[in-house]
């Protein structure tokens, strides 16, 4: 077995997940401040320039534009690149890696996402919506649940 790489993560925060690409050519982050990074094992300087990262779970509240942590990962197949994100605001998304778009918006979950898995053949998605103490101890607190949703091809398919 060889020496496991060590890296430095490129976001400011604290990471909350991470999730190989179905390639094996990568990898995905996501933090507690909404966003998710997008980055290669391969170390080469065009790898490096092909890195990014954006965005998500971030909803305009009374109190402004609020940044929910991500909490969970889940990519669809390396057939389409496409992956979901969960996170404290309650839902889950659905993106394009490739054209770093947004496909699809979940309803709301009753709390916070905690987990999410796609089923090995892809037509179900398992989420996990249970409080992950993000403000702390609180009074009536919800119920863990899991949700079992069938996929359909438009929430995961990338766009032309």
């Amino acid at each position: 077995m060889s020496e496991p790489q060590q890296r430095k993560s490129y976001l400011n925060s604290q990471t909350r997940c991470v999730e190989c690409y179905p390639n094996k050519t990568g990898f995905a982050l996501g933090s507690t401040d909404g966003r998710v990074a997008m980055d290669f094992f391969d170390q080469s300087e065009s790898s490096l320039e092909k890195r990014y990262s954006f965005k998500c779970h971030r909803l305009t509240e009374d109190r402004g534009r609020v940044a929910y942590p991500v909490n969970a990962i889940a990519f669809h197949s390396d057939r389409h690149g496409t992956f979901a994100t969960g996170g404290c605001d309650g839902f889950v998304y659905t993106w394009d890696g490739e054209k770093k778009k947004r496909l699809f918006q979940s309803p709301r979950y009753p709390t916070s996402i905690a987990a999410l898995s796609f089923s090995k053949d892809n037509n179900l998605l398992a989420v996990a919506s249970s409080y992950t103490y993000e403000s702390g101890k609180i009074e009536n607190e919800p119920a863990t649940k899991i949700f079992i949703r069938d996929v359909n091809e438009v929430e995961v398919k990338p766009r032309h």
